[in-house]
């Protein structure tokens, strides 16, 4: 079994596409031909699965490269609700660092190169002597570093970040720049890679923004707005692209885009509902634009609007909050790519594959 140096994939901070990096570069590697194990060393959020404690994203990389899930190995150390003051009040208990080197060796017996995810900015971590930089010196790891799409702030960041890694002596791979509105990758390459070159870093490509990736689900919408489903809970994985006002239904959007979550006031239902049917049949348009309804207040649904909402399998999710409180909370949520997202993961494979130099790295790993 060829045999390749480790990775550990690291970021600026949360949100900049970490997790998304890490599934596209685990899979285009693998499609290269090698055999890829997957570790999450320390997390900050978990998941409870069959009287198992791991990781979510553990669970997301399990289904994708397939293997069988055991959180000593794929997922060795979570910081849960009170681990960091009770490792402050008693360190000796704690045996962070045996863990995580235990799964590396056991992984690294078992396949022939393990990617290992980091958790948030490259200090998280630190108050158990964990920070990512620590973790990846420990793992005798090379680093991808992920950093969001700019010039000035994307390097300042870079810089803030990798100076943890100077110190520890961990070697940079290079930096995937990550979320660049297309039409400025162009412009911003050259004056990322001089900064780069200038530090003997390479720019291991640049990925374009793909507002799909945003897109919420109605599961995680009604997570938001503290809602209760009233139909329809089989479809809770439709994807929202925009939000649509009942009080003042937008024909453009109604004739232009699909996906669209309707937002109205309980009371004010059933007026909407035969306003879309009136507007697509003046249009012509077959195909239903609502992926999910959330009604807002007091009030009782008509029995023939329901028969609309049940025809077209759209689910009806109601909330306490008002249709703005709603909006607001919509525009709040911080998207993550996860089991109920397959098409976000198709995307952040093709993304990466299209925009990431492979073939580099698998030499410097090589």
């Amino acid at each position: 079994m060829k045999k390749y140096q480790t990775l550990y994939v690291a970021a600026s901070k949360q949100h900049v596409g970490k997790t998304t990096s890490t599934l596209g570069l685990a899979y285009c590697l693998q499609r290269l031909g090698i055999d890829i194990g997957y570790c999450k060393p320390v997390g900050q959020q978990f998941v409870d699965l069959n009287d198992l404690r791991v990781d979510k994203d553990t669970i997301l990389f399990s289904d994708l490269i397939q293997f069988d899930l055991h959180p000593e190995i794929h997922s060795p150390v979570i910081l849960g609700a009170g681990a960091t003051t009770d490792f402050l009040d008693r360190p000796e208990d704690f045996h962070f660092e045996e863990k995580i080197i235990k799964a590396k060796e056991t992984l690294e017996r078992r396949k022939e190169l393990t990617i290992h995810e980091g958790t948030g900015h490259s200090g998280v971590g630190s108050v158990v002597n964990l920070s990512n930089a620590r973790v990846a010196k420990m793992l005798d790891a090379q680093v991808i570093f992920i950093a969001e799409g700019g010039v000035g702030s994307t390097i300042d960041m870079i810089n803030m970040c990798i100076s943890l890694f100077r110190e520890e002596g961990v070697p940079i791979l290079g930096v995937i720049v990550n979320k660049v509105r297309e039409d400025k990758i162009e412009k911003i390459r050259p004056y990322i890679e001089k900064w780069l070159n200038q530090q003997g870093i390479p720019l291991l490509g640049m990925v374009p923004y793909d507002r799909t990736l945003a897109f919420p689900v109605m599961s995680t919408v009604c997570k938001a707005v503290k809602g209760t489903v009233r139909s329809n809970s089989h479809n809770l994985k439709n994807k929202v692209a925009d939000v649509l006002a009942g009080t003042v239904l937008d024909r453009s959007k109604l004739e232009k885009r699909d996906n669209l979550m309707l937002v109205v006031g309980t009371h004010r239902l059933d007026e909407a509902i035969t306003k879309i049917l009136e507007i697509n049949a003046e249009l012509g348009v077959e195909q239903w634009q609502l992926s999910g309804i959330i009604i807002c207040g007091e009030g009782e649904v008509n029995p023939d609007t329901l028969k609309a909402i049940d025809f077209y399998e759209t689910p009806l999710i109601h909330t306490e909050l008002d249709t703005y409180g709603v909006v607001l909370k919509v525009s709040r949520i911080e998207v993550k790519i996860n089991r109920d997202t397959p098409w976000k993961i198709k995307r952040a494979i093709d993304l990466i594959g299209a925009n990431v130099d492979l073939e580099y790295i698998r030499k410097k790993i090589s």
